[in-house]
């Protein structure tokens, strides 16, 4: 492998693409982990209706309601 006949612009080029590949890959991953989080707090919340609802409200009690 001859390094004398790369130019300058390998130097420029190669950090560069690499810089914006951990850019987009930092974007494209910070989206999935919001949406992740956003339909795991979708089921949490249907969840809990769904028990509240089936139970006649027992499991809102059961969850310490603040009855006093």
């Amino acid at each position: 492998m001859n390094f004398s006949n790369m130019t300058s612009a390998h130097f420029i080029f190669i950090p560069t693409v690499l810089f914006v590949g951990i850019c987009i890959g930092w974007v494209l991953g910070s989206r999935a982990a919001r949406d992740a989080y956003a339909m795991e707090l979708h089921k949490r919340g249907s969840r809990l209706k769904t028990q509240g609802s089936g139970q006649d409200g027992a499991g809102l009690k059961s969850q310490g309601s603040g009855d006093l």
